[in-house]
Order: C-alpha cells, then sequence, then structure tokens
C-alpha cells in the first residue's frame, strides 16, 4: 500500500472531517458525498473588518500604575483597577471567512459499493472513488500552488447540477443557517460553460469573486444561477477565487494543471520522511478513523504506521497553507467553513502561530518560511512600532497576543491581552531559520530589523525594581493565573516565560549585531540588560516556577506550559543545567498529574517536552493521547474544534523525538519508544546547516548519512552512547555505521 495515502471508507459527515486540499493561498474541504458533492472554498485574505486605530495616548500612564500596584504587592488592587480602567482599550479583531460551498448535484440515491476517500500527502490529489450501477465513478480534486486554482475530474457516467451556496455564519451555531447567514453573497450567475459568484464579507469591506469553469464531453448548459450537465463520461473544473478584484481561470487544460501541482508539491514532501516501523503497514487496509477507533479501544495497541503518516500530513498541510507570496499558515491553515471561525481564524501569537513553524525547517520544508518572514516584516513591524510609541512610549516593534491580515498589534480581548510577547517569541523563528541555513543574507536582509526593534522595545519597556533587578510588565503568564492572598489574578510581573523569551531574545539580538555589526551600541545594552534580569527558580513542589513568587495556581493542569519554554521550543534548559533540567521534569509531571495536554496543540507541546527531557516513553503515551483523544478521524486536530497547530506541533515533536540538533551537537534517537524500535528517516535537516539520514534496528543506529548541503559544518554527532566530531564542508557527506 502506498505509505502516503490517508484513506477514509465513508463521506465527510460535518466540515472538521471533511480532506483538505490547498494551494498555499487557497483551499477547499471535500466531502465526498456520492450524491450530492460538496467543496466548500477558502481564501487567505478573505476576512471580515480593516486596518482600524488601536491605540491610546494615555495607555502608558495606565500601564504605569498598574506596575506600581504590583510593586506595592496591591495585586488584586492592580487588577481591579486594571479592568476599569483598559475596558475601552482593549479591541476585538474581526474573522477570516469562507468563501462559500460549491455543490455538485447528482440525484439518485446513495446506494452505492466499494466506497474510498483518499488524499495522497504527497502529490496532494484527493479522490473519492465507488462502484455504482456497475459503474466506477471516480472524482479528483487538487489546489495547485503554481496556478493559484482548484481543480476537478469527475469520471465515469453522470449527470450533474452545479450551484453555490454560503451558509455557515458562526461556527458556534454548527451549520444551522438562518436567512442572515447568506448575507454578503449579491449574484450567482451562470453563463455558457463558466458559473460566477460575486460577493462582500460580512463587515462589507471587502468583494470577492469566485468563478467556475466547466469542460465535459457531456451536454452542458447554463440554468439562471446553475450549470447543468447531462449524460457525462468526464468532466474537468476549474475554480478561481479573488478578493477585491475577479480571479483569472487559466487556459491549461487538467492535465498539465495536474502536472504542475503535483510536481510543485512532491519536490517539496518528497524531500524528507519518517518511517516508524520498516515492516509492511499491518493496518492499511483499515481507514484511519477506525485505526484511531482501534487505539481508543484497546490501550495495549499501537501503530507506528499511522504516526508515521500524521508527521507526512502535518508536512502537506503546511505546505498547502504556506508558501512564498502567500499568507502565513493561520489557526486552521488555510481552511474555514464559517464567516464567523472559532477563534475568528486569525493569527494568535502567544504559541499558536510559532507552533504552525516548528516543523519547517527540521522537515526541510524551508521554503514555506517566507510567508511568515513576509507577514512580520510587512503587516506587523510597523504597525508594531506605532504601538510600540503610543501606547508605551518606547522605541522598536511589540505585538501582543492576536493579530490579523490588517497587522493589528495592540492589546486586545481583555486583561490577558496585556502579554507584549508575541513579537519576540516569532523572533525565534527568524533565528531558527539562520541557525539551519547560516545565510548571512537572510540575517541581514529579512531578520535584522524585526529582532532589532523586538530587542529594542524590551530595553525599552524593562524598568530596575528596588533589588536592581530589570523586571518586564504588567504582563501574564499566557491564558493562566494563581492565587494572591485567597484571589484569582493574572497581571503580574515578570513571569518566567517573560524572562525566557526576552532573555532568549537579546542573547541571539547580540549575535546578530555580532554577525553584522550594525549597531554596537544597542548590543552593548542588551549585554547589560541580560546581567539584570532575574533568574528562574525552583519552586516547592521541585517544579520550574512559572511566576517569580511561588504561588499556587487554581488550574495546575493548565493547558499552556509557557514556563517550559526554555527547554523547548528554545533549548536555554537543558542537561547542561541540570537543576533546571529536573525542575522542569517536575513540573511536566505536575502539569500530567492534574489533567495538562487536553487540548491538542498543548498535547503536541508535551510530546516535544518529554522528547527533550529524553523520555521515549512519556513522549509515546502522549502520542497516544494526542490521537485518542485531540484527532478527528481524518487526522486534523481537535483543540477542540480544529486547530491545525496540534498537527504542526506533533509533527516537529515526532521529529525531536528521532533526532535533536541544538546547543552544537546532532543527537539521534534521543527518546525513541520500543514502539518505533526499527525505522530510518530521510534528509531531516539539523542546525547548522547539515541534512541528516538515519537507520535504526532493535533501538540502536546501524548507518547514519550527514551531509553539509547549506554551508560548512562543524559540530558533534552521538549516537549508541558514542560520540563523534564532525567538520564537512559544503557539498560533503559522511557515512558512519553503527
Amino acid at each position: 500500500m502506498n505509505k502516503h495515502i490517508l484513506y477514509l471508507d465513508s463521506p465527510a459527515s460535518e466540515w472538521e472531517l471533511a480532506t483538505p486540499v490547498g494551494g498555499g493561498s487557497l483551499g477547499a474541504m471535500i466531502y465526498g458525498d456520492t450524491t450530492c458533492e460538496r467543496l466548500q472554498l477558502s481564501e487567505e485574505s478573505l476576512w471580515s473588518g480593516e486596518h482600524f486605530e488601536a491605540t491610546h495616548a494615555d495607555f502608558r500612564d495606565k500601564i504605569d500604575r498598574i506596575r506600581q500596584l504590583l510593586l506595592d504587592g496591591q495585586v488584586v488592587e492592580a487588577e481591579s483597577y486594571a479592568k476599569e480602567a483598559l475596558k475601552d482599550d482593549f479591541y476585538r479583531i474581526k474573522s477570516h471567512e469562507t468563501a462559500g460551498d460549491l455543490l455538485f448535484d447528482f440525484g439518485g440515491t446513495d446506494d452505492c459499493a466499494d466506497y474510498r476517500r483518499e488524499l495522497d500527502v504527497l502529490s496532494g490529489i484527493a479522490t473519492v472513488s465507488f462502484m455504482k450501477n456497475g459503474e466506477r465513478q471516480m472524482r479528483e480534486t487538487f489546489a495547485s500552488y503554481p496556478d493559484r486554482v482548484i481543480a476537478a475530474r469527475h469520471t465515469g457516467r453522470h449527470s450533474v447540477r452545479i450551484s453555490y451556496g454560503r451558509a455557515a455564519c458562526s461556527w458556534k451555531n454548527g451549520l444551522k443557517p438562518t436567512e442572515s447567514d447568506w448575507f454578503g453573497v449579491e449574484s450567482v450567475a451562470a453563463d455558457g460553460d463558466t458559473l460566477t459568484v460575486h460577493g462582500r464579507t460580512v463587515c462589507g469591506a471587502h468583494t470577492f469573486c469566485v468563478k467556475l469553469r466547466a469542460v465535459t464531453d457531456g451536454e452542458l448548459s447554463a440554468d439562471g444561477d446553475t450549470l447543468v450537465i447531462r449524460d457525462a463520461e468526464q468532466t474537468d473544473y476549474v475554480i478561481a477565487i479573488a478578493v477585491d478584484g475577479e480571479p483569472i481561470l487559466p487556459d491549461a487544460d487538467y492535465g498539465m494543471l495536474r502536472t504542475r501541482s503535483a510536481d510543485d508539491l512532491s519536490a517539496l514532501l518528497g524531500r524528507s520522511d519518517i518511517v516508524l516501523d520498516e515492516r509492511e503497514d499491518a493496518f492499511a487496509d483499515l481507514s484511519v478513523d477506525k485505526r484511531l477507533e482501534r487505539l481508543k479501544a484497546d490501550e495495549t495497541a499501537v501503530d507506528p504506521w499511522l504516526c508515521a503518516l500524521y508527521f507526512r500530513f502535518g508536512k502537506y498541510l503546511l505546505v498547502a497553507s504556506s508558501r512564498e507570496g502567500t499568507l502565513p499558515a493561520n489557526l486552521q491553515g488555510v481552511w474555514n467553513g464559517y464567516t464567523e471561525a472559532p477563534w475568528n481564524c486569525d493569527y494568535h501569537t502567544n504559541i499558536n502561530l510559532q507552533m504552525n513553524y516548528w516543523h519547517a525547517e527540521v522537515a526541510n520544508l524551508t521554503e514555506c518560511t517566507p510567508a511568515l518572514f513576509d507577514y512580520m516584516n510587512h503587516n506587523l513591524l510597523e504597525s508594531g512600532r506605532h504601538t510600540a510609541q503610543v501606547d508605551y512610549r518606547c522605541r522598536g516593534t511589540v505585538l501582543h497576543h492576536l493579530s490579523d491580515i490588517y497587522g493589528f498589534t495592540a492589546p486586545a480581548d481583555g486583561l490577558w491581552g496585556l502579554w507584549p510577547l508575541g513579537g519576540a517569541w516569532l523572533c525565534y523563528a527568524m533565528w531558527e531559520h539562520y541557525l539551519y541555513t547560516k545565510d548571512i543574507d537572510f540575517l541581514r536582509d529579512t531578520a535584522y530589523e524585526y529582532i532589532r526593534d523586538s530587542a529594542r522595545f524590551f530595553l525599552d519597556f524593562m524598568f530596575e525594581d528596588e533589588q536592581g533587578r530589570l523586571l518586564s510588565g504588567p504582563s501574564t503568564s499566557p491564558e493562566n493565573h494563581y492565587y494572591y492572598k485567597g484571589a484569582k489574578v493574572q497581571l503580574c510581573l515578570s513571569p518566567s516565560m517573560d524572562v525566557e523569551i526576552i532573555g532568549g531574545l537579546l542573547k541571539f539580538y547580540i549575535e546578530t549585531e555580532e554577525l553584522l555589526g550594525l549597531n554596537p551600541d544597542w548590543s552593548e545594552e542588551a549585554r547589560q540588560a541580560l546581567t539584570k534580569m532575574p533568574g528562574l527558580k525552583v519552586g516547592k513542589h521541585g517544579q520550574l516556577m512559572e511566576w517569580m513568587e511561588d504561588w499556587d495556581e487554581p488550574e495546575p493542569g493548565h493547558r499552556h506550559i509557557s514556563h517550559l519554554f526554555a527547554l523547548y521550543p528554545d533549548c536555554a534548559i537543558s542537561m547542561d543545567t541540570p537543576e533546571l533540567f529536573a525542575a522542569a521534569k517536575k513540573t511536566l509531571e505536575r502539569r500530567l498529574a492534574n489533567g495538562g495536554g487536553h487540548t491538542g496543540w498543548s498535547c503536541a507541546w508535551l510530546i516535544a517536552l518529554f522528547a527533550r527531557l529524553g523520555d521515549s516513553e512519556g513522549a509515546a503515551s502522549t502520542i497516544r493521547k494526542l490521537l485518542t483523544k485531540s484527532t478527528r478521524g481524518n487526522l486534523l486536530d481537535s483543540h477542540p474544534p480544529f486547530q491545525i497547530d496540534g498537527n504542526f506541533g506533533a509533527s516537529a515533536a515526532l521529529v525531536e523525538m528521532l533526532m535533536q540538533s541544538h546547543n552544537g551537537k546532532i543527537v539521534l534517537l534521543p527518546a525513541c519508544p520500543e514502539m518505533f524500535a526499527n525505522g530510518h528517516f530521510e534528509r531531516l535537516c539539523a542546525r547548522g546547516g547539515a541534512e541528516v539520514s538515519a537507520k535504526w534496528r532493535d533501538g540502536a543506529v546501524t548507518e547514519v548519512i550527514v551531509e553539509a548541503v547549506r554551508c560548512d559544518y562543524e559540530g558533534l554527532l552521538e549516537m549508541n552512547g558514542s560520540s563523534f566530531t564532525l567538520t564537512l564542508k559544503k557539498g560533503e557527506r559522511i557515512v558512519i555505521f553503527g
């Protein structure tokens, strides 16, 4: 069986169970119904809302008042004052919107046999096939990045009516349309071989247009707002979407579009791979949802092949939703069936957007990252400068816990929106790109301004207390609370995550200045700041403290594990810092003992943390938890509802179990559990510019290939308890046998 096939044996009963195809800027969810196929369409820039002014000249005065109250130990008073004083300073952004549904009504009954709904996660081609009336019906669909279209081919004798609908308003209301849910569709017209839809976003700020063209060997006619095809053996469709303009349908035929799209995707997705059992897939004949049910029903059951498919699917989802020249992958990649989506289908930056790109470099998909970096530089940088200047009277740039395509950077939603670390955390993606590629031109021309200005903001924003410590805040430990004198509160100064993110940012900003030599004065200021920042502490339970004081928390199993940022995705906590390493392990144990990891993305983070701790069985048990509690039948992550970051984060975490490359060394099989005892991986990327392939048997590496692909490589390689020093010139490779 093809290891790249995600197989399902029934149509989707709801949007979250449909099959995703994506071409970077646009996507479709395929339901696979036998009598009325539904393609739900999305386009990345189809958003409600628009840019608006969200800063306040007196905001800094209020911040200073909150700071002083926190410094004076009047935490409850600080929180009460903040709620009242800032109640008009928090905004809510608008939602990304669906582009509607194309409906292919074939009529008849749903009696059929040998039904298969498949997605090839190497070529990006989705198929629905079944036997009906003694004939094979086949429907093939893909989304093309090179041609910016969605295309489909239906074969087998068919007659069909093609129409358009846009019925899902709020995800909270499910799929129960009301009259107001159709707001925004201005016209639907069929003319010749083309169906054209004109509409407007819910807020009315933007127009959109959907065009479908049909080419068929049957009889084609237009009937008002419907295309009608009769007695066809083959029909090809091409679909294009535009926002604030008219889409252009390409002249290329279906075969050419298919070849260009499949070649484009497979060139990226075929680069790296993970195989977690060398035997033939024992459950290849089972649909994915039944494989998941098998794991739920039997606690001793394992499915390493499904775990490998999960990794391949995670790669596919990123390539399908984040390409050069597009927007970055949002909370649902590029797929959205609503006009009011879960969490607005926006860019949450207190972990979610960052997690979307955790696997980009290591899985050899570095071409997917320019979408994120362009968004940072073109949508966030200047807006963040304005927010920093007006709201905080600071230089540099700042971003809080969420944003949209209009570059929103101000505090949003409520007190938790005062957390100002979103942009600083995003800087790590830029720095990681440099570490993996050693591309000095990228560091200077793309990354430098955002990293420099983010560091500049915190050099201005931090302040000294009476003990001479340089503190940040008011801030929060994302979405978590603590008890202060019996009251449940969240505002604080210098929570551990602030210390970790700002400290790491200043360190690699200093290194960036050393490499580029562009602003040595600020570099020296950053060095001095690092010496004054508070250190991390171990608490009364042996845990890493989440705040500067050892406060208890209402939710010891909270989904955010923010204070373990320094363990993963950063590496400031490692076996080289044994006391903090042990405290991180204790923290993880306490979180899990109290129900932690109960959401998809949180579970993915736990797997990576276990991998960094070298705890193979802890990582394995958490993978089981992810698959049995936070994964839908089509392998999409469930927060719940669907959030794509869990897919991306878990894909990165699987790699961390098999290879790590931080702190100047490549470590093979650092957390490989028994269920992955025999396998191999191909062309995973290591920091320093190398690509690594390895084989192992019974948990021991039998062969490893290290190739200096992007630059000269120097570092250590650890495998099977031995250590090797590697020095490779660019283009050189070395093979080591275990």
